[in-house]
């Protein structure tokens, strides 16, 4: 018989926590929710059952995956009960592990009435027989725990991309100020009408002023987290001026009232598919209680799976901070405002080393001399000489957190992970050297994969450089540092570029190298562009256009020294139709001397895992 724990829905709905519970999903239904999906759960545990259920977004996949169908038996490993409206109760269920299909179940399991929340249980309708409880599990006289929800599990290097790790602690039982009760997060949508939420502020932006034809403004965004999931929030103006001195990071607020929209996912990367904005009913309130509220989410993101998102992803990673680089100064180009900037090189238990880029007061600060574990909510991948992070202004950035993947790393460098070979996604930080990451090919083998289509593509590959054409390789440029177009020579002392409509009375010389590259499956014709090209023959533009007119001799040997000598290059390989044949233009991204020992230890890898070895 499919045993389920009787009687736990009632105890749920009146405010207890139990450990684990088995119940049933009856029936599920799509409801309208923004840009993605939610469901509304029918659960039961053969006794009662309950209509105002929801799965958190998260598990989204487990509906499409066909695991969670209707008639399952799950079990309850993560959730949350609050008021909403009207008296109404909705359990969020934020994790849970599918013990029986509902194939294997088969139908419904007793005959399960519908609790009222607001009617003892003597009141209501009661089934002719009640199943006993699962042994060792017994919930009518269990005392009510708060803090017994399950952390999150495995190993940092076996979570996927956007997997989310869930501090262990229980849901908060704090009441509004007036003795109400308090809705989740998750449970918010435009079409309520007055709720209170208990929220930690995790981020909180400076004030940034705009000016346009409908007039001028202010503003100022705050992150906004519970247990049960976050939202941003934005003051404008009146609001602005009101809340900015209040709201502290790190501090817990009741909020009462605000309007609710869609979130512009362009300037938000929570996991919520909406946002708030403060208007003149919002209150906002301190909370002195204690309350479980985590400190911060994260969906961490290892190293090793870096390469496979999409330049300008937004991640959330952790890594020790093995070396920190010196600060510098760069000018921006659209505001010609000096930043500062700081590279770190962050190592996680994956074997992967990466370049993160703080900006401004964090790269004035940071003191890497400790090696402590850094984590960055919202961090910037790019493609930049290999793979690169930088965090942006609306990411959060700290140092040794209390969080277990902060722990369990720090473990793993301190016992043997601080001597391990690495794998360099950036490079070196002079722009050359280092071994390349993974997913690496063959030409035959990634002109296999990529006959018959058009979208671009990246790998990595080991080849010898055959030649190098010296002809052509510079080109004059526009001055402007926003443009590199190719500029014409007005033969009166004036350079025209096209792009920008205007006229120059100097240029700026730009590499552009074409090289022909192979491997001992076939060779490639390949294009290397400024940084790339200056890494490569370890000259700039203008000290090779110096020599071309000053030296030939030396002008030559800056092209021999890198001949016949083996790198691994990643390249971005685009792919055009002309005349019904396929033609091939291929990038180089990033370029790094071949490290023999590195090599070897991945041919020894990719022979293993042919082999059927682990």
């Amino acid at each position: 018989m499919n045993q389920l724990s009787s009687g736990v829905i009632a105890d749920i709905i009146e405010g207890g926590h139990p450990d684990n519970p088995l119940v049933q999903i009856l029936s599920m239904k799509r409801i309208p929710s923004g840009s993605q999906e939610r469901w509304r759960l029918l659960v039961s545990d053969s006794q009662w059952s309950c209509s105002f259920a929801m799965l958190a977004t998260q598990l989204n996949n487990k509906v499409s995956s066909g695991e969670i169908t209707n008639n399952c038996i799950v079990r309850l490993d993560r959730y949350v009960c609050n008021m909403i409206q009207d008296n109404k109760k909705v359990l969020i269920i934020l994790d849970l592990t599918v013990t029986k299909s509902g194939e294997e179940v088969g139908g419904k399991i007793g005959e399960p009435v519908l609790y009222d929340a607001n009617k003892s249980r003597a009141e209501q309708q009661q089934p002719v027989s009640k199943p006993p409880p699962p042994q060792n599990q017994t919930y009518a006289n269990k005392p009510i725990n708060n803090n017994n929800m399950a952390g999150s599990g495995g190993t940092l290097h076996q979570n996927g991309p956007g997997q989310r790790n869930f501090p262990a602690t229980g849901a908060s039982q704090a009441r509004t100020p007036s003795g109400g009760n308090v809705h989740p997060i998750a449970s918010l949508t435009p079409y309520q009408n007055r709720w209170t939420i208990c929220a930690r502020v995790t981020n909180k932006s400076n004030i940034r002023t705009w000016s346009n034809s409908r007039g001028e403004g202010k503003l100022f965004s705050v992150d906004l987290l519970d247990e049960s999931g976050e939202i941003r929030a934005t003051a404008f103006n009146e609001q602005c001026d009101k809340f900015y001195d209040m709201m502290e990071v790190n501090k817990v607020f009741f909020i009462t009232s605000a309007t609710l929209k869609t979130a512009n996912k362009q300037y938000s990367n929570l996991n919520n598919d909406y946002e708030m904005s403060f208007n003149r009913t919002t209150e906002v309130t301190s909370c002195r209680e204690s309350t479980a509220i985590p400190t911060m989410q994260f969906s961490f993101v290892s190293f090793d799976q870096l390469e496979t998102l999409d330049k300008d992803s937004i991640v959330d990673v952790i890594g020790v901070c093995k070396e920190a680089m010196d600060m510098s100064s760069v000018t921006q180009r659209s505001t010609g405002k000096e930043l500062k900037k700081r590279d770190l090189q962050l190592l996680d238990s994956t074997n992967r080393e990466v370049r993160l880029t703080l900006w401004g007061s964090q790269a004035e600060t940071f003191d890497g001399s400790t090696q402590p574990i850094v984590a960055v909510k919202g961090a910037k991948v790019s493609d930049f000489n290999g793979c690169s992070l930088s965090t942006l202004s609306s990411s959060c950035f700290q140092m040794n957190p209390d969080i277990r993947e902060a722990h369990m790393l720090k473990g793993w460098f301190d016992n043997g992970g601080n001597t391990a070979d690495t794998i360099n996604l950036s490079g070196q930080k002079g722009g050359m050297g280092g071994g390349g990451p993974g997913n690496f090919k063959m030409f035959a083998e990634a002109q296999m994969e990529k006959l018959g289509t058009t979208k671009p593509d990246y790998y990595w590959v080991t080849a010898g450089i055959l030649l190098i054409k010296k002809e052509n390789c510079l080109y004059p440029a526009c001055p402007q540092k926003e443009c590199n177009k190719k500029v014409v020579d007005m033969n009166n002392g004036l350079y025209r570029c096209e792009k920008c409509n205007r006229e120059y009375d100097s240029f700026k010389w730009r590499l552009m190298i074409q090289t022909c590259i192979a491997d001992y499956t076939d060779s490639q014709w390949v294009t290397l562009f400024q940084d790339t090209g200056e890494a490569l023959i370890g000259k700039s533009a203008e000290e090779l256009a110096s020599l071309r007119d000053t030296n030939p001799d030396s002008f030559q040997s800056v092209f021999d020294a890198p001949a016949l000598q083996f790198y691994d290059f990643k390249l971005r390989c685009n792919t055009e139709m002309y005349n019904d044949r396929q033609s091939w233009k291929n990038t180089v991204v990033a370029a790094n001397p071949t490290n023999p020992k590195e090599q070897n230890r991945r041919l020894i890898t990719e022979i293993k895992q042919m082999a059927g070895q682990s």
